[in-house]
C-alpha cells in the first residue's frame, strides 16, 4: 500500500468562506475507513489558519478544533472548496495562508476538493502538473493559472503527491480513492457502504457540464451555430454551414475556430453527443432512434462517442440521469 502508518494523519484546512459541504467530506468518508477489527485507519483533524471561528458559504460559522499547527502534524493535507478572494480572483495567497502552508512538512501529500485547487495553484504546487476543479470555474482557473494542465472532464486527478478533485460530491470520489490507494479496495468498499455511496463512479465531470446555446442575434458564426443546432439530425456539411454564414469555407473555418476554439466538425460532433444525452434523459426513444435523431447515425456510433466523451454507455447514462 502507498501508506503504512495507522492511523494516517489528515489535516483539513478550512479557509473562509469555506464550502461547508466540502469541509465535511474528509471527516465523514475517511472517518468511516476502518480495519476489519474496527480500528480507524485515519485520524482526521479540521483546522483553520488560526484557532478561531471560520465562516462558511452556507450561512453558518464553525470553530475548528485545531490551528495551523495541525498542518505540520499531518501526513496528508486536504483543502476543501473555498471562496477566499485572493486565490480565486488574483492568483495570489494571503500572507497568513502562505505562512500556514509553509508549516507543511516536505513529502506531505496534498489534496484539494473543488475550488481548493485555486489555493494549491496560488501556492505554486500545481505548476506544470495535471489538475482539476469544478467545471464551472475552469475558465477562470485557466486565466489565473495558465501554467497548470487543467482537465475539467475528470472527477479527480492523482498526480502522486498532489491530488485534486472536481466540484462538491467529487470530493467523496477523491476520499474513497485515497482509502483505496492507502489501504486497498476492501477498506474503501467498507467505507463506501457505511456512507451509502458507490465505491466507484463511472464516467467523469464532463457528464454534468452545461453547454451554452449561441445567441442567434450575434455576429460571426453564432447564427450558423444556432441554425445547425436545429438541424442536428440532418446531414450538415462544412460547405452547407459556410454557405448559410455567407462565407467561404476557409473564412468560415478560421472564424469558427477563433470564436469557439474548435473546428466546425469537432463542435458539431460535440453538439450531437450533447443532444443525444438530452434525448436519453428526457425521452423513451430507443438507443437506435436517439442516435438517428441526434445525427450520429447508428447505435454503435452513439455508444462509441458516448464512451469516448463521457466514459459510459447510453443505457448507463439514461439510468443515471433519468428517474424511473
Amino acid at each position: 500500500m502507498a501508506v503504512s502508518s495507522i492511523p494516517h494523519r489528515v489535516a483539513v484546512l478550512a479557509l473562509e468562506p469555506v464550502v461547508g459541504f466540502d469541509l465535511t467530506i474528509p471527516s465523514t468518508v475517511l472517518g468511516a475507513a476502518r480495519r476489519a477489527d474496527g480500528k480507524p485507519l485515519y485520524d482526521v483533524r479540521v483546522c483553520g489558519v488560526r484557532p478561531e471561528p471560520v465562516r462558511s458559504s452556507a450561512g453558518y460559522t464553525l470553530v475548528p478544533d485545531h490551528g495551523a499547527e495541525a498542518l505540520a502534524w499531518a501526513d496528508t493535507v486536504i483543502i476543501p472548496g473555498t471562496y477566499i478572494p485572493q486565490p480565486r480572483r488574483e492568483g495570489t495567497l494571503p500572507a497568513d495562508v502562505a505562512q500556514a502552508l509553509a508549516l507543511i512538512r516536505p513529502g506531505t501529500r496534498m489534496a484539494s476538493i473543488c475550488t481548493g485547487a485555486f489555493v494549491l495553484a496560488a501556492a505554486g504546487l500545481l505548476d506544470g502538473r495535471p489538475a482539476t476543479t469544478h467545471w464551472c470555474r475552469a475558465a477562470l482557473f485557466r486565466d489565473l493559472y495558465p501554467q497548470v494542465k487543467l482537465d475539467e472532464d475528470l472527477l479527480f486527478i492523482d498526480d502522486g503527491d498532489v491530488i485534486t478533485s472536481a466540484g462538491l460530491a467529487a470530493g467523496v470520489d477523491l476520499c474513497l480513492h485515497l482509502i483505496r490507494s492507502d489501504f486497498g479496495s476492501e477498506a474503501a468498499n467498507r467505507a463506501a457502504r457505511h456512507c451509502v455511496v458507490p465505491p466507484w463512479r463511472d464516467g467523469g465531470q464532463s457528464q454534468f457540464i452545461e453547454r451554452v446555446v449561441p445567441d442567434e442575434g450575434s455576429d460571426g458564426t453564432a447564427p450558423t451555430r444556432a441554425w445547425a443546432l436545429d438541424r442536428l439530425g440532418e446531414e450538415l456539411t462544412l460547405g452547407a454551414m459556410a454557405s448559410y454564414a455567407r462565407m467561404s469555407v476557409r473564412t468560415f473555418s478560421r472564424r469558427f475556430k477563433a470564436e469557439t476554439g474548435q473546428s466546425p466538425g469537432t463542435w458539431l460532433l460535440q453538439q450531437r453527443v450533447r443532444h443525444a444525452c438530452q434525448l436519453l434523459e428526457t425521452t423513451d426513444l430507443s438507443v437506435d432512434r436517439v442516435a438517428q435523431v441526434a445525427g450520429l447515425g447508428t447505435a454503435a456510433s452513439l455508444r462509441h462517442h458516448l464512451r469516448n466523451d463521457l466514459g459510459v454507455s447510453p443505457l448507463a447514462y439514461r439510468k443515471t440521469f433519468r428517474a424511473t
